[in-house]
């Protein structure tokens, strides 16, 4: 397996800069966009903006006959986030569910120390092994909780590192029954890992800032082999919905890919690491090459209809030049005057996306 450092939190300062709180975190990683796209702010999920599928939306569109998992520590999760069942996320069904423990306080009395969770924890890690060994779903989300629980507790200490060792023996547990699927039945699974945040670098108990610490993230997989991206680049959570695409064959609209913010750990990269940095009118695209040769195709859009309305931005190409430049100019005062532009760069492989953004 691979441990690559990953950033939450979206960019710091920029049109795209995203709390780092849970479920903002969790849906950076489910929809493959930061917070301006999504609409999830904070914890209490009153408005996502659904024309950005999760990662589940996007497999069962394509192969509705494949069956998920969602194994959860957190109910909102399921019902929030993903949906589940909800008109607007066109009635996505999660076949397999185990969630919603938190609420049963008969079960799990709340303690003070909340060691619940703990319990909690590891009764979804059971069901989770149990249902990936025997039913197996074709997509599977473990979401554990009593880590972040005992950083708000004591922060920094000893009681939060015996959190991570628990959190990642259940990983291990999870991953057991994934290798003996493997091996009972030659299937091609890979696992993700990954965290909704960091923690205040003061104390470790709080987060939702942009301190490095609170930015902080990372994703340990076993997929292979990774590409010059995650190998090379400055890689973030968003980048595993497009990773996850790429493993279980799922295709993306053009419309789609220009909206992504992520790009794929697998497979070839045209580009990757985009900036746009604007002086007046001016716009100056940067970005890193993937390969030697080929060309990419940049084009403008001066409307914001795909996240008002889920429908196509009508694009202009403004040129074709060759990936390995690694660079590109805008005047911008040749185009409609407009609060928004949206910038994209389409290579063979891959397509990124800029926003440039009017303060108001």
């Amino acid at each position: 397996g691979t441990l690559i450092s990953a950033y939450q939190g979206g960019e710091r300062g920029g049109y795209n800069q995203t709390p780092t709180i849970s479920a903002p975190g969790y849906n950076n990683v489910l929809t493959g966009v930061w917070f301006n796209k999504h609409n999830v702010p904070d914890n209490s999920i009153k408005a996502p903006n659904y024309y950005y599928p999760t990662i589940f939306r996007f497999f069962k569109t394509q192969y509705p006959d494949k069956t998920v998992g969602i194994f959860s520590s957190w109910e909102d999760n399921r019902t929030k986030l993903v949906g589940d069942g909800l008109a607007q996320t066109g009635n996505i069904k999660i076949d397999y569910k185990f969630d919603g423990l938190e609420l049963d306080t008969i079960k799990y009395p709340h303690d003070k120390a909340r060691q619940f969770m703990a319990k909690i924890d590891q009764a979804v890690t059971d069901e989770a092994a149990r249902c990936i060994l025997e039913q197996a779903p074709d997509l599977s989300w473990v979401y554990l909780e009593f880590t972040d629980d005992m950083g708000h507790a004591f922060g920094d200490s000893q009681q939060y590192n015996d959190a991570v060792i628990a959190a990642d023996k259940r990983i291990g547990q999870i991953w057991a029954a994934v290798k003996q699927r493997e091996k009972q039945f030659n299937e091609d699974w890979i696992i993700v890992v990954t965290t909704d945040h960091g923690r205040d670098p003061k104390t470790g108990r709080g987060h939702g800032g942009q301190s490095d610490r609170e930015r902080s993230s990372w994703i340990a997989t076993d997929a292979n082999p990774l590409n010059v991206y995650a190998q090379k680049g400055k890689a973030s959570v968003v980048d595993i919905l497009p990773t996850l695409a790429t493993h279980l064959g799922i295709s993306l609209s053009d419309d789609q890919k220009r909206e992504l913010d992520g790009v794929s750990l697998l497979g070839k990269v045209s580009l990757y690491n985009v900036e746009a940095k604007r002086t007046d009118d001016k716009v100056n695209l940067r970005w890193l090459s993937g390969e030697d040769s080929g060309k990419v195709k940049i084009s403008l859009a001066h409307t914001n209809n795909y996240k008002q309305t889920g429908k196509a931005d009508v694009y202009t190409l403004l040129a074709e030049v060759p990936v390995n430049k690694g660079s590109f100019d805008i005047d911008l005062s040749q185009y409609p005057k407009s609060d928004i532009y949206k910038i994209v760069i389409e290579g063979t492989h891959n397509t990124v996306n800029r926003w440039i953004v009017n303060k108001k």
